[in-house]
């Protein structure tokens, strides 16, 4: 019994032990289990964080190359501003290139620049490089001189560039094509880069030249922006080139023709002086030949008024009614001399003015006394509008009543019967404006530019039947003139004519005779 029972406790004893270790095994199993599951979230988080921080290390880089890029295209874009301003403000082409230095080029970014233009015999020549040696410019355009694939694209406007396309633009258009890896690897070889734009400098007719600019590391790869900002330059340097070959052209042409200028004025004023020597000549020739028909006329004059008048015996009537014509004519020669003879002393000057303080209206109304039978004659109406506050005038009073009687005279002659003549004077301001107005036939506007011409009669009905020197609108413009006055007329066909002219209601002191 003893036995047995210390068997069973052996055996309960054992059975509990091994009760507590399976639940002590199945305790440990599940935080085993636990465990792994946290560590498998741990090691889900850390994943997570580490592709977050790849990101954001990757998105770090990006901003800083982009910020890069960027601070580069803001610095172009400065170096550009700067460069177009400095360009904008000369006219002159070679000046242009001196402010196309090397520093402004250099700030745009580039290891390699060239800029040439062609010369008047279109040959390529280089106005500014860096990074090439002379004798390496030299070997690039003979090179190109030769390629005339690359180098008729230059002229027709082609552009390239190292990134993927090459653009075409010409005048007035803009095409893109692909550049083909032949003309890629020319210019890479030609310009010694690797990466690079090509665009020609277009004028508004023509290219100009061409702008390279390259880089020769990959670190230092062309940009979509690089591209744009070289052919924003290569267009400013044309247009400047354009504005400054335009501002030479046209101050060549001024020269030429201010020289041209000076040259005809030259012939004209030896032509001017010519002129008034033989006007002074003609002058002084109808003075003399004046002078000289004088003493025969009044000869001629005085022996038919001799005969006339019967002291010499009685006369058939017959030979008494020609020897009043002879009277006639000799009156009328000695008009057309006396005429002569004051046009040729007012254009010489040796006609003294007599000025002194006249009344306008009692000038007027003797004119209107004088002319009253030759107007009755053929019953005209004869009406004058002088303004109240007209003030007296001083002037050479025969010299204008002479122009009154010639004016109102010939407005007589060329109006119809029971037709006006006005005749008005009024002030404006520092001068007093008289008009000579009639109802007559007019004047034709060929003819008015004429009438104050020497010896100029206009050719109508009523001079055909009237004979006349044409002197007399010559003299009356003269003694204007000479009171440094104005005329001129104004005159609709049938329906009248104006004679107008001022004079000066304080006038200058008179001017230096000559040949006194």
């Amino acid at each position: 019994m003893t036995t047995f029972h210390l068997f069973l406790g052996i055996g309960v004893f054992v059975i509990v032990l091994v009760t507590v270790l399976i639940l002590l095994v199945v305790s440990k199993a599940e935080e085993i289990y636990r465990l792994r599951a946290a560590l498998q979230k741990m090691t889900k988080s850390f994943n997570d964080l580490d592709e977050q921080a790849k990101l954001i290390v990757r998105t770090d880089l990006e901003l800083n190359k982009a910020q890069e890029e960027l601070d580069k295209r803001l610095n172009s874009l400065d170096a550009l501003q700067k460069t177009s301003r400095l360009i904008s403000t000369t006219l002159d082409e070679n000046e242009i290139f001196r402010r196309l230095d090397q520093s402004l080029m250099l700030d745009l970014g580039f290891e390699k620049d060239l800029l040439c233009v062609y010369d008047k015999n279109r040959s390529l020549q280089s106005r500014l490089s860096l990074g090439f040696t002379p004798q390496e410019v030299q070997s690039i355009l003979a090179r190109l001189e030769k390629d005339a694939g690359i180098k008729n694209a230059l002229k027709e406007g082609h552009a390239f560039s190292s990134i993927t396309s090459s653009s075409r633009k010409p005048i007035g258009s803009l095409r893109e094509e692909p550049i083909s890896q032949q003309a890629r690897e020319t210019i890479i070889g030609l310009f010694d880069v690797e990466h690079f734009v090509l665009t020609p400098v277009l004028t508004q007719n023509t290219v100009a030249g061409f702008l390279f600019v390259g880089n020769r590391s990959n670190s230092s790869a062309i940009t979509e922006g690089d591209e744009e900002l070289t052919s924003i330059l290569a267009d400013q340097i044309g247009q400047a080139l354009e504005n400054a070959r335009l501002f030479e052209e046209v101050y060549r042409s001024s020269q030429a023709l201010e020289s041209r200028i000076q040259d005809r004025t030259r012939q004209l004023a030896s032509a001017l002086e010519e002129v008034k020597n033989i006007n002074k000549a003609k002058s002084e020739f109808i003075s003399a030949v004046s002078h000289e028909l004088r003493t025969p006329l009044t000869s001629v004059k005085g022996y038919a008024a001799l005969l006339m008048s019967g002291k010499l015996g009685d006369i058939p009537e017959g030979v008494k009614e020609r020897l009043q014509k002879i009277n006639l004519h000799s009156d009328n020669l000695v008009k057309l001399i006396n005429n002569l003879l004051d046009i040729a002393r007012i254009e010489s000057g040796r006609v003294e003015m007599k000025m002194e303080k006249c009344s306008v209206t009692a000038l007027i109304e003797g004119t209107r006394d004088l002319l009253m039978p030759q107007m009755r004659e053929k019953n005209l109406q004869w009406k004058d509008e002088i303004a109240p506050n007209m003030p007296e005038l001083t002037f050479d009073k025969h010299q204008i009543e002479r122009i009154f009687i010639n004016l109102v005279s010939n407005a007589i002659k060329f109006t119809p019967t029971h037709g006006t003549i006005t005749v008005r004077a009024r002030r404006d301001g520092p001068v007093a404006v008289f008009e000579v107005s009639d109802t007559g036939i007019g004047i034709s506007k060929e003819d008015l530019g004429k009438l104050f011409n020497e010896f100029y009669r206009v050719d109508n009905e009523i001079n055909q039947n009237v004979k006349g020197t044409g002197l007399g609108l010559s003299l009356v413009k003269k003694i204007v003139e000479a009171h440094q006055g104005k005329i001129w007329i104004t005159s609709e066909i049938n329906r009248g004519t104006t004679f107008h002219f001022t004079l000066p209601v304080d006038p200058p002191a008179p001017r230096p005779t000559e040949g006194k």
